[in-house]
């Protein structure tokens, strides 16, 4: 990779690790906001609807502003945009209105989605074809790095362990991170990035169902962001709730940063695997060290803050496994996405009928085989898209409307049934991602076996 290149790809990543972190905060928002307005699990997800509601809103609007002005340029506006809706954070925290903060996050999300569809083909087009599956999952596990690192900020910042809480606590948080958007937005302006140009930039001759891969990727895309959210969302309320657990608020907090955490360690994973130039000793060796920083990290934490070493074991035993279906689905980015989202629904299953610790870390493990699923579902649906790849982009990122809907009703079932139970709605999407990656994903459509 060339060395302008790669300082773009690079910067790139930055942005990754950013809207990772904002989009994670919001696992934080929906206990601390159910608290503060006394809001049923339906209501308290509408914090995720209003978010991911802007994918879909706004990603065809994103699309046709970069094509407009470039994707540099709309990376500019799109950090401009979540800077604003991090000041919105403010006044609403006054007025204290919940729907301020819903509204706050829709402006917040709609400059998200603008860099999402910038920002996704950039990375997959910085280099060759064969390796932008690897490079779209180095660029997501700094997002998970985001996603890691929030839920320890937001209950260290936000959360609190009272009977009354105060909506004013987000203050801080998001000042500090508009000013920080700001601030990166002016750099960006004056960065010299190279300008991705397609050889037919007009959308004639384009036919959506001529892409079955694509149809059916971005239903993929639906399922996998919305089952994503839908975990991490009620972990908090699970953790506090359910009587063979009754953690308290900060602690439960703490913990969605595992299920984050381990989305980071198995991207980082799934770079390594999908890297083609490496010969497979090297790669084996390369993709161990990763969950071995991990078990590492987590056993320092546990001896810091004297905490049970059950902690490190859970994660260990997670990690082991999820390098080991690693080395036996090896680069098949199908393949991979199949049995990842296999183990996911096992995993959603195991939570479901058992209890405390089991019942914990198997939902905590869900993040670990989550990790490789939007870059591989990405680069399945967009292949062969050519000229047309950024339609196919703001298609894919409007899919991400899943993380608006899926919690909405995961939040409806846990009202009428129980959080436990209500994670039969994020199973059932992983259903569907088994078919994506078993049969959907072939260009020539379901039906067709070959390529």
């Amino acid at each position: 990779m060339p060395a302008n290149t790669r300082f773009s790809f690079i910067i790139l990543t930055v942005l990754f690790f950013l809207w990772g972190l904002l989009t994670s905060l919001n696992d934080i928002l929906v206990p601390h906001l159910k608290a503060a307005f006394d809001l049923r699990h339906w209501q308290a997800q509408l914090v995720q609807f209003f978010f991911f509601g802007a994918y879909f809103l706004m990603s065809i609007p994103a699309g046709l502003i970069i094509r407009k002005i470039g994707y540099k340029r709309g990376i500019v506006v799109g950090l401009g945009l979540m800077g604003l809706g991090c000041f919105l954070f403010y006044p609403a925290s006054i007025v204290q209105l919940y729907g301020s903060f819903l509204m706050a996050l829709f402006v917040l999300a709609s400059g998200i989605t603008i860099l999402q569809v910038a920002a996704n083909p950039y990375v997959a087009i910085l280099g060759t074809e064969d390796t932008a599956a690897s490079r779209l999952n180095l660029s997501q596990g700094f997002n998970s790095l985001g996603h890691t690192i929030a839920p320890l900020l937001g209950a260290w910042l936000i959360l609190q362990n009272a009977t009354t809480v105060s909506v004013e606590r987000v203050q801080v948080p998001y000042i500090l991170l508009a000013l920080t958007l700001l601030v990166i937005a002016v750099v960006f302006h004056f960065l010299q990035l190279p300008e991705i140009q397609y050889e037919n930039p007009h959308r004639a001759g384009f036919r959506l169902w001529d892409y079955p891969h694509l149809v059916l990727g971005a239903i993929a895309i639906f399922c996998y962001v919305g089952a994503e959210i839908s975990v991490g969302s009620f972990l908090v309320n699970y953790f506090t709730s359910d009587a063979s657990m009754l953690l308290d608020t900060k602690t439960a907090g703490n913990y969605v940063a595992f299920y984050w955490g381990g989305a980071m360690v198995g991207r980082f994973m799934g770079a390594v695997a999908l890297a083609e130039q490496l010969p497979s000793v090297r790669r084996r060796w390369l993709m161990a060290l990763f969950p071995g920083i991990a078990i590492v990290v987590v056993y320092a934490i546990v001896l810091v803050k004297d905490l049970h070493y059950n902690m490190a074991v859970g994660f260990g035993i997670l990690l082991a496994l999820n390098y080991a279906l690693f080395l036996i689905v090896k680069k098949k980015p199908s393949a991979m996405l199949a049995l990842f989202a296999l183990c996911a629904m096992a995993l959603l299953a195991v939570t479901m009928t058992t209890g405390g610790l089991a019942a914990r870390w198997a939902v905590l493990g869900v993040g670990l085989f989550n990790s490789i699923m939007w870059s591989n579902i990405f680069t399945l649906a967009i292949a062969r898209l050519k000229q047309y790849t950024s339609y196919g982009s703001s298609l894919l990122v409007m899919m991400i409307a899943g993380g608006a809907l899926i919690p909405l009703i995961q939040g409806m079932v846990a009202d009428a049934n129980g959080v436990k139970f209500s994670y039969i709605v994020p199973l059932l999407a992983y259903g569907y991602l088994v078919f994506y990656g078993w049969r959907g994903y072939r260009p020539g459509g379901a039906t067709n076996g070959g390529h």
